[in-house]
Parts: structure tokens; C-alpha cells; sequence
């Protein structure tokens, strides 16, 4: 349900009579959660799509992975946000900003990298190996992140 036009990505509901609210230009099923006062960067509709699925299917993923994910987007060599994947607390959850336990693992990436992951132009391994994706704490946590981006946004 991704479309990608000129570098802009745009999540199309499949039933816009069922779509309510509206964060940052991403449509939601349902009740539409906290609106979030987003940094322009596409990355925000990738985290949000995330966490509308993660609530969807939470429980199971904080048992499979019991982990907390903090990532740094960097845009101009400055960290531009940060978004938290808790998938140790609760049902789980995704959120901007740093996070609010300590993080097991910690990855920091330039956005245009980022969106190049989740396009699937480049592997999370390349972009590790090429010193573009610094990974802090439990790297081999990074695998279950992969998948869960993979089955989520369809990295």
C-alpha cells in the first residue's frame, strides 16, 4: 500500500470511508492515535504505519522479541529524530523521541539511508558494513528489527 512518487512516499488507505483523522499526512483505520507533530522527514509516515501495526499484533511481537529499539535519524550529519520501537513493555509500542527505558540497542543512520532500507534499494548489511548504519548495545537485536520492518512496512 506504499506508492513511492519523486522521493515523496504516500500510504493510500484501501477504504476511505473507514479512515478517520490524519498524522502528518498518513490516513489511519480506526481511531487515529496522538497526533504527532512531525519533522517533515518521510521517515515519520514509515514509524507511524509501524506503530499502527504494532498495536494491531503487539502482544505477540513482545514475546518474540522482548527488546527496546532506539533509532537516530540524522539528516546533515545531526541527529533531525529519534524514534523508539518498545517491543518489551506492554502490547508494545512505537514513539518519537529517545527512550523512556534504556534502550537495548541503538541505531543511528543519515534519513536518506533510512528510506533507502525500507524502499529496499540497500540491505541493513550493506549499510552496516559501509560504516552508514552505527549500531550501539545488542547488535544482534538488529535482526529482529529487520524482520519486524520487513513484515511491517515491507523492507
Amino acid at each position: 500500500m506504499w506508492k513511492r512518487e519523486k522521493k515523496r512516499i504516500h500510504q493510500h488507505p484501501t477504504n476511505t470511508q473507514a479512515c478517520e483523522g490524519a498524522a502528518g499526512g498518513l490516513a489511519f483505520l480506526g481511531s487515529a492515535p496522538e497526533p504527532f507533530q512531525g519533522t517533515g522527514l518521510q521517515c515519520d509516515l514509515v514509524f507511524e504505519e509501524m506503530g499502527r501495526r504494532i498495536q494491531e499484533a503487539g502482544g505477540q511481537l513482545v514475546g518474540k522479541v522482548n527488546a527496546i529499539f532506539q533509532l537516530d535519524i540524522t539528516d546533515g550529519g545531526k541527529t533531525a529524530v529519534q524514534w523508539t520501537v518498545d517491543l518489551k513493555n506492554g502490547s508494545g509500542e512505537v514513539y518519537p523521541g529517545s527512550a523512556r527505558s534504556p534502550a537495548d540497542t541503538v541505531f543511528t543512520i543519515p534519513h536518506h539511508i533510512f528510506m533507502e532500507l525500507v524502499l529496499g534499494k540497500v540491505s541493513p548489511q550493506w549499510a552496516f558494513l559501509a560504516g552508514k548504519l552505527k549500531v550501539s548495545g545488542k547488535v544482534r537485536l538488529g535482526q529482529k528489527l529487520e524482520k519486524i520492518f520487513r513484515d511491517c512496512v515491507g523492507l
